[in-house]
């Protein structure tokens, strides 16, 4: 069975991680989130896939190739303007021809419930379904007796009862085409309202599949969360035990729950604390400390500072003796204001925080920030900007 994965889209709410790369490359646990996909559909045993790309298309064709290095044959389709997922698929439809899967490549899915969903032995079209505590932010889902009756995609109120929510997996025939574009409208099309029209009387229905194995990254500080969540491996890439990692001074403490990439320093006297991701090339000077923080490729930390709840983007540096507090913050969000979420700030790819400057819990420094030595940094900084 082969499977479409979309990844064309941008996830502006992920901004600005998001403006060099598409949310399917972000990483987690040093791998983009799309390459966790992979690698789930594989070990499920599915290997012929074909990537729907779009925006910053490039990053994804080049990161994954053929598809060799994970045991893969990738194909890719091109969406050239993003009109929804609906859309997207339609960009696939010559590359299938029996039943299928779909997988968004921006959501972490577990083995398990790709196995479930190929393996079944009731035919038609499925949706894999889970529960949430803000089911608002995605698509919430009516079910009886394992039957979608209904779905309604992000509803700005929602006051049912359920928190049953579309993890955005689903089992489609080839018919699903036809739905897509007999619901598009002549707008953008949404793959959800293929669903809903498959939920009508005469249409055959649509099975919902359950699973607890699943998590979707929107906003920055899920970032954070997930990673959390992911690391925990006592090895680095290299293979090396906690203790002897390469790259790592004797004297400096690298937590167990710590993922450590390829050709990292942790200078003397460094601490790194669970939940942290050191990636590629990263450095964490003399004496700093770093605890529940992203650290992407080429990133940098200086001697003594203080990092917390801080996702530290490409080519980013945190000075000498510079704070980034950490803890809960109110974040505003494309208009939206979120509260007490844990994010203590996010410098931004090409960004520089100067030596002894701090950035206040949920500060978002957007790329190319200068933040001066001593200043303070809070709220969102835009592109370019210098703070002295």
């Amino acid at each position: 069975m082969k499977a479409v994965v979309l990844a064309a889209g941008e996830g502006r709410r992920l901004r600005p991680l998001t403006v060099l790369r598409p949310k399917p490359m972000v990483p987690v646990g040093n791998k983009p989130v799309l390459e966790h996909v992979v690698e789930a559909l594989v070990d499920a045993g599915v290997t012929e896939l074909v990537f729907v790309v779009g925006y910053r298309r490039e990053r994804i064709q080049t990161h994954f190739g053929d598809g060799d290095d994970w045991d893969a044959e990738i194909e890719y389709v091109v969406q050239e303007k993003q009109l929804g997922t609906g859309h997207a698929l339609l960009q696939a439809e010559d590359t299938v021809e029996d039943d299928f899967l779909v997988v968004n490549g921006d959501s972490f899915v577990s083995t398990d419930l790709v196995a479930d969903l190929v393996e079944s032995k009731q035919d038609g079209p499925a949706v894999a379904v889970t529960r949430s505590d803000e089911p608002t932010d995605y698509g919430v889902v009516d079910v009886e007796n394992d039957v979608v009756v209904g779905l309604e995609e992000k509803p700005r109120v929602y006051d049912a009862e359920t928190e049953t929510i579309n993890a955005g997996v689903y089992r489609f025939d080839t018919g699903v085409f036809e739905d897509i574009r007999e619901t598009s409208g002549g707008g953008r099309m949404a793959l959800t309202d293929a669903v809903v029209r498959r939920t009508k009387e005469g249409n055959g229905g649509v099975r919902a599949v359950y699973t607890d194995e699943w998590t979707d990254i929107s906003h920055l500080w899920d970032v954070l969360r997930v990673n959390a969540t992911m690391v925990g491996d006592t090895k680095s890439e290299d293979g090396e035990e906690e203790g002897t990692r390469r790259g790592v001074h004797p004297t400096a403490h690298v937590a167990d729950a710590v993922t450590v990439g390829r050709n990292v320093r942790v200078g003397p006297n460094a601490t790194v604390l669970p939940g942290t991701s050191l990636g590629d090339n990263a450095s964490v000077g003399a004496g700093a400390v770093v605890s529940g923080s992203v650290l992407f490729a080429d990133s940098r930390v200086g001697d003594n500072a203080v990092v917390r709840d801080c996702v530290v983007a490409g080519n980013a540096s945190v000075g000498s003796n510079a704070t980034v507090e950490g803890g809960k913050a109110d974040v505003v969000v494309e208009g939206e204001l979120y509260q007490d979420v844990r994010l203590g700030g996010v410098v931004g790819d090409n960004s520089e925080v100067g030596g002894g400057a701090c950035l206040r819990p949920g500060t978002v420094l957007e790329n190319d920030v200068r933040v001066g030595t001593g200043a303070t940094a809070d709220g969102r900084v835009e592109s370019g900007t210098v703070i002295r």
